[in-house]
């Protein structure tokens, strides 16, 4: 179980720190940083009453395990900037609970329609898991990023809040509350 924080100055070292390589901050940031991360950079994008940035908590251990953030364009949310940074935590389904998170508070305290994100279509684990919570790829938006003589390709993934609605609606309908299937 994991839980959103503010993230503040005092969490800047650890997120620099996990940014290790420029292949890591445009995996984490697309290219609106530069590498190696500065805390001037993250005080500049900070600076936007657009975004909600958010430090990672495992809520058992409260140790800090990542950041995500939310960022507010005109007609909708865009999740972004997620990462869990200790390597050995990636992989086990906390990825899908930030994004449980992050839409929940997009759709219900943000009150937004839509919610959007940018993910590398080499990332497979990661569209797996927006998939599963609902997001679909949008096929009229892709965008190009250039790393080190590489071309990577970003697709944009969408989900409005009354699809995010139906799904709760029917999970909630056929889970009993130990999780299992009502037959």
């Amino acid at each position: 179980m994991i839980r959103l924080q503010k993230f503040t100055k005092s969490d800047y070292d650890r997120l620099i720190l996990w940014i290790d390589s420029k292949e890591t901050l445009m995996q984490f940031a697309g290219p609106g940083f530069t590498f190696p991360l500065t805390s001037e950079q993250l005080e500049e994008s900070l600076t936007d009453n657009n975004r909600f940035a958010f430090t990672i908590i495992d809520a058992d251990s409260g140790n800090y395990i990542g950041h995500s953030e939310i960022f507010l364009t005109g007609t909708s949310a865009s999740l972004g900037r997620i990462l869990i940074g200790d390597h050995q935590l990636r992989g086990k389904g906390l990825g899908r609970e930030i994004v449980l998170q992050l839409l929940e508070y997009s759709f219900n305290t943000l009150d937004q329609r839509q919610v959007e994100l940018n993910v590398f279509d080499w990332n497979i684990g990661a569209i797996r898991c927006y998939e599963k919570v609902g997001f679909t790829i949008n096929p009229y938006k892709k965008l190009e990023r250039k790393i080190n003589g590489e071309t990577w390709i970003a697709l944009n993934m969408t989900l409005d809040k009354q699809k995010w609605n139906e799904k709760n609606e029917y999970k909630q309908n056929h889970e009993c509350t130990n999780n299992q299937k009502v037959d």
